[in-house]
């Protein structure tokens, strides 16, 4: 460690040395071989990392002409400290190879004790870790700085390392390169956030008014609601500073919206879209009063309208009409999605089973300039996991055995220049996850057994019952697709808690008019039993209630006699108290039944003559009511 007082860099070479004794059991007197990881292993880790590579390889050049001559190496690992790309002189590759500095190499803590890479990614931070600080013997020749990549989520998702074979003795020789490090991490960072995220609206802030045209520290994520689903690392602490909490509890900031933090609502985010200097655009943050500087980028596939023209925007195409009444939550988010229909944003609609996920997904298609192409459903858990990828992907003949003659062009080829709809989105398996984050992703799909990709064109929707982000932290759902799929998130309430029942009811019985042609009615008794139910299957279940009492009615108008029996049970505890009969009333309805039968001598189907009804119909009311069958006299 450097000479004099210790410094919080010390601090972090003695923690780790801390826990490769304690918490990894290494001995520092044994030197330990570097780890090299097997070819189908590394080609695996590059596979997961492909996009962050492919956008990190600019900065890792752009670093490294900086170095050349200088003796150092350059390496790029992932968050597991696999050794993914390298470059180095020709000069001392054979001498780095040996050191561990070269493709496959494994620097995670727990292998290789404390080193630039490991301790990067146990601590989170960028730090120098120079000769005698290494707590292997073997890499005491070398000095390491590293600083750590974070994704969209604030998870580690890589390291950058510079490394040196050979180096002055002070520890301070090396701090300007980990300056260097630090600034083309947080480049290479800001960059693979913004486009993996370029289908969000992305905020990027700065408190330097000289550089706030080019100089851009903090970013943030934010879905259509405003709501903040991604940062950079810097944008991470900056959240933790406003609300008072670690930088690494990351979970917290995802879903907040973004005037928890800012004094700003994200309508008022367009006005920071124009053209003119970001120096006059500042924004406050609410609890340390900060001003920063502030520059918003639209999703890729948006057009700032003109605020003159937003009251005609917003007006809803008759398809999306037909999705609800009055019902304000849903009313508020049909607006949103009028402003979306002709982009290519990805929607993720969630909400129990049986809310109308789908049928809200055909009102999208429908209302957008897609509505001429085809609209493909595609339910991820009825498909088995072994044919997901070549019903969606399709395949070439022959391919495998069991294959179609002339192959398949698979789903998504066949929402070509219209939608995808992935139903249950929560079910896919993760293998079919990856494909399919490839195919949103560059937008060309390849077969299986196929040599050649082809480009699609189309607007995906995807819908779930299942917490994804839950789902994410279990590892049962690809972080980097979510981000992809959110774009835009509709929540449905469930049917229970809408306001608009009444509504709906009355759009099904149009589509059911009775036999003579005339238009069916609910009665008032009847919608009161159907607002008090606590409807579990949602508006599906609805639709099987509705063609009950439409294919028993004797009458166009359905009466409560006309309800199936699973509707009168009473499951929620608050129930308005006008929504079904009083006891005391229902027990005066019971007592004129026992006497109408009693009239007709108990025999069911005179009494039904009687009261102009049928016997199926007399035999729910009295099932309604607890009334039970006599004998009759003789």
């Amino acid at each position: 460690m450097a000479e004099g007082r210790p410094t919080a860099r010390d601090e972090l070479i003695t923690n780790s040395w801390r826990r490769c004794i304690d918490g990894h059991k290494l001995d520092p007197t044994v030197l330990r071989p570097a780890v090299i990881v097997e070819d189908g292993r590394l080609r695996e880790h590059r596979e997961a990392m492909e996009e962050l590579l492919r956008t990190a390889r600019f900065g890792v050049e752009a670093l490294y002409s900086q170095i050349s001559g200088l003796g150092y190496l350059l390496l790029l690992t992932d968050q597991n400290g696999i050794t993914l790309d390298y470059i180095g002189d020709s000069a001392v590759s054979e001498k780095a190879r040996s050191a561990g500095l070269h493709h496959g190499f494994d620097w995670s803590e727990t292998l290789a004790g404390t080193n630039g890479v490991g301790t990067a990614i146990a601590t989170g931070e960028a730090l120098v870790v120079h000769k005698s600080d290494h707590f292997d013997a073997t890499h005491i020749p070398l000095t390491c700085t590293a600083a750590p990549i974070f994704d969209a989520a604030g998870k580690l998702a890589a390291v950058l390392d510079v490394a040196a074979l050979t180096s002055p003795e002070e520890k301070s020789s090396q701090f300007l390169a980990l300056q260097m490090v630090k600034n083309f991490a947080h480049r290479i960072e800001a960059a693979n956030l913004i486009r993996s995220c370029s289908r969000n609206w992305i905020v990027k802030l700065t408190s330097n008014r000289a550089l706030a045209e080019v100089d851009t520290e903090y970013v943030l994520v934010l879905d259509s609601s405003g709501n903040i689903t991604g940062f950079n690392n810097l944008g991470a602490r900056l959240l933790a500073e406003e609300f008072a909490t670690d930088w690494r509890n990351t979970a917290m900031f995802i879903g907040r919206p973004i005037s928890d933090a800012f004094d700003c609502e994200i309508d008022s985010l367009t006005r920071f879209v124009a053209s003119h200097s970001i120096e006059r655009n500042v924004v406050r943050l609410r609890s340390s009063g900060r001003n920063l500087f502030i520059q918003v980028v639209p999703p890729k596939t948006i057009r700032v309208l003109p605020s003159a023209r937003a009251e005609e925007d917003n007006k809803l195409h008759p398809a999306l009409k037909s999705v609800a009444g009055d019902d304000a939550a849903i009313q508020k988010n049909l607006k949103k999605l009028a402003r979306l229909l002709n982009t290519n944003m990805s929607i993720l609609v969630s909400g129990e089973t049986g809310t109308g996920k789908e049928y809200l997904a055909k009102a999208i298609h429908q209302s957008s300039v897609r509505a001429k192409g085809a609209f493909i459903p595609v339910n991820c858990a009825a498909l088995p996991e072994n044919l997901i990828e070549s019903e969606l992907f399709g395949y070439e003949a022959g391919s495998f055995t069991g294959a179609l003659d002339k192959g398949k062009r698979g789903l998504v080829r066949e929402a070509h220049g219209g939608t995808l709809f992935l139903d249950e989105i929560g079910d896919m398996p993760l293998a079919s996850q990856t494909r399919l984050l490839r195919v949103l992703a560059e937008r060309e799909v390849t077969p299986i057994g196929g040599a050649r990709p082809t480009a699609v064109d189309m607007r995906v929707i995807a819908a779930t019952h299942r917490d994804l982000l839950d789902l994410v932290r279990q590892g049962k759902f690809r972080e980097d697709l979510y981000f992809r799929l959110n774009g835009a998130t509709i929540a449905l309430p469930a049917l229970r808690d809408r306001s608009d029942l009444g509504w709906i009811v009355t759009q099904l019985l149009e589509k059911r008019p009775y036999a003579d042609g005339t238009a069916r009615s609910l009665s008032a008794q009847s919608l009161g039993v159907l607002s008090a139910y606590h409807w579990p299957g949602n508006i599906r279940e609805l639709v099987n209630v509705i063609d009950f009492a439409c294919a028993v009615a004797s009458d166009p108008e359905i009466g409560i006699d006309d309800l199936p029996d699973q509707v009168f049970t009473r499951s929620r505890e608050a129930m308005p108290g006008n929504v079904e009969l009083p006891t005391a009333e229902l027990g005066d309805e019971a007592a004129v039944l026992r006497q109408q039968l009693a009239d007709a001598q108990w025999n069911v189907s005179a009494a039904a003559r009687l009261l102009g009804i049928d016997r199926t119909t007399l035999h729910r009311r009295m099932r309604r009511l607890g009334v039970t069958l006599r004998p009759r006299a003789t």
